[in-house]
């Protein structure tokens, strides 16, 4: 694999929140990167985003293939032990019940790129000045804007826009997307939780990443914007850049 790869992590509990739900991880080795936003409030949301974390980097660190073909495979098995992991943890602890996760998880191939993702959670990826949203959200304001009832204005001022309909650790056997595709030198993917496109738009994201390339200096810049925005929920960054 001719590719340099660069990454940076950031998480921030927020402006309003006591705790911080969000878990994230980054391994330039392994290529990956991965962001988990817990839900169910005290400690279980914590728990939960910390098992997939933890699951994703076990999984990852230990196959040092980069075959796509092997990648998503490693990519399924993460978000199925991770989850069943969760379900575990809620028979065990009944006062936990209701928790889960969203997951962003990036894993670089021999030729590109493989991507789960499940919930809420986003995955950019910024070429050429151009900003893409990889993913689609997994919520009742984006079903019910796929269905043309509500207009993008309502969505964003939608009461109940943090209706997840699809998370990690809530249900048997839950749906992954998947998302391949190629990389090319200078692709930068960014990984985050909700805190973050709650409260900065696409638009004001774009300018960030183009205004501040270095990663930890964007990922401080994005963080700071989504306080400035009211901070509502905790914020979680990861970016990941690829060099020729």
């Amino acid at each position: 694999m001719d590719l340099t790869i660069h990454a940076f992590g950031k998480s921030d509990t927020g402006l309003i929140r006591k705790n911080n739900e969000d878990s994230f991880a980054v391994d330039i080795q392994a290529g990956f990167c991965t962001v988990a936003d817990g839900m169910g409030g005290a400690a279980a949301g914590e728990i939960a985003s910390s098992i997939f974390v933890e699951t994703a980097a076990e999984i990852f660190s230990k196959h040092g293939s980069f075959s796509e073909e092997l990648r998503v495979g490693h990519m399924q098995q993460a978000f199925i032990t991770a989850n069943q992991r969760i379900l575990d943890h809620i028979k065990s602890n009944p006062d936990h019940a209701g928790m889960g996760c969203t997951a962003e998880l990036l894993a670089i191939t021999d030729e590109g790129f493989v991507l789960g993702h499940m919930g809420d959670s986003r995955t950019y990826r910024l070429r050429n000045g151009q900003l893409k949203l990889l993913t689609k959200d997994h919520s009742l304001v984006q079903d019910q804007l796929d269905q043309g009832i509500i207009t993008p204005e309502q969505a964003a001022k939608h009461l109940q826009r943090n209706v997840i309909l699809r998370a990690v650790g809530t249900t048997q056997n839950p749906s992954l997307d998947l998302v391949r595709g190629r990389t090319y030198p200078g692709d930068l993917f960014l990984l985050c939780s909700d805190g973050l496109t709650d409260m900065v738009s696409d638009e004001t994201i774009l300018q960030a990443l183009r205004q501040y390339p270095r990663l930890p200096e964007a990922a401080d810049v994005l963080i700071a914007l989504a306080k400035d925005g009211g901070g509502k929920d905790n914020v979680t960054v990861v970016l990941m850049h690829i060099e020729s």
